[in-house]
């Protein structure tokens, strides 16, 4: 690293891409109320594959937006640092159906209880996100309302495809 790489401030995070990365898993986990995956422990592969996935797929899209030349592995680590909570979100939702399963609670319990942990998580990131963003009080609680109300709905829709 030379003087001039060291010296970069470094992105701030983006919550927002905390935010995704947890509607994301909670879709995640919702699709397979359709049977895939069919174990705690593939919803946990499941997972983890597709925050990953769609992580490295930010980052494509980050180093495109600024022009892909010159293409340097300083500009791909600030990328992926500034994207990584795209993927990070997917980790609370598959410790808990980890957890779940270990604990030797069914793989239906498991995958509720990672959805449940889905949107909590999506729900705390768009807190973050307000207060870091020096929301006032009714931004920060209509950031909540806004991300529960979504997580509702991944719910509601997991339960009518379930009962198909």
């Amino acid at each position: 690293m030379n003087a001039r790489e060291s010296e970069a401030a470094p992105e701030p995070v983006e919550y927002g891409g905390a935010v995704y990365g947890s509607l994301l898993a909670a879709s995640v986990v919702a699709g397979s109320a359709a049977g895939t995956p069919s174990t705690a422990a593939d919803l946990v592969a499941l997972l983890i594959s597709t925050g990953v996935v769609f992580w490295i797929a930010h980052v494509y899209v980050r180093l495109v937006e600024q022009g892909l030349h010159p293409m340097t592995w300083r500009r791909i680590r600030a990328a992926g640092r500034v994207e990584w909570p795209v993927a990070q979100a997917a980790f609370p939702p598959a410790a808990a159906a980890a957890i779940a399963w270990a604990l030797g609670l069914s793989d239906a319990v498991a995958t509720w209880v990672a959805l449940g942990v889905a949107v909590a998580s999506q729900v705390a990131w768009a807190v973050a996100a307000a207060v870091t963003s020096g929301s006032d009080r009714t931004g920060i609680m209509a950031s909540a309302v806004i991300n529960l109300v979504l997580g509702l709905v991944v719910i509601l829709l997991k339960t009518l495809v379930a009962g198909h």
